[in-house]
């Protein structure tokens, strides 16, 4: 994978995916582009560490999402969901997905803590596994689990639709 081939394909393969990542993170294009853009340059400095190519896209991801966190940290933008607005933590079975607006979906994934923001992104959007989310995030899986059944609470309490009249509540 050390090849300029090889750094060529996986900048290919992964791109779209890290940018979206990216995009779910951070919540601005430009913000996503920068962080997509810090993700590759340091992949690129770090590409002899990667022992598994089959394993890049985890890697990259990891990357990505510490790239993320250092940037929150930096501007001290950190937000916190306290753990009664979450509702209850039980996991049930999705229903039809409701016709959400993404700029309201994404500035409620603005407003969700990182903890359950990224677990729930990982799943829902790039399609992996709680096994590869936990792995990524360095936590045990039925706390994945745990982060994504909250955030899922939390959106649909956010997202949902006011019973009077159909409206969604005010942002």
């Amino acid at each position: 994978m050390g090849s300029a081939v090889g750094l060529h394909q996986l900048i290919d393969e992964h791109y779209q995916g890290l940018y979206r990542y990216a995009y779910r993170l951070a919540g601005a294009a430009a913000d996503a582009e920068d962080l997509t853009q810090e993700a590759f340059r340091k992949a690129i400095d770090r590409l002899p560490q990667l022992r598994d190519p089959d394993r890049a896209k985890a890697w990259l991801y990891r990357i990505l999402r510490n790239a993320y966190l250092h940037r929150v940290r930096d501007a001290k933008r950190h937000r916190t969901v306290p753990l009664d607005a979450v509702g209850d933590f039980a996991e049930r079975a999705p229903a039809e997905p409701p016709d959400i607006e993404p700029a309201r979906l994404q500035e409620a994934l603005d407003d969700l803590d990182e903890a359950f923001r990224t677990p729930l992104i990982l799943f829902h959007f790039e399609e992996f596994s709680y096994a590869d989310i936990a792995e990524q995030m360095g936590i045990p899986i039925g706390t994945v689990m745990s982060r994504i059944a909250r955030g899922r609470a939390y959106l649909r309490t956010r997202l949902a639709p006011t019973a009077a009249n159909g409206t969604h509540p005010p942002t």
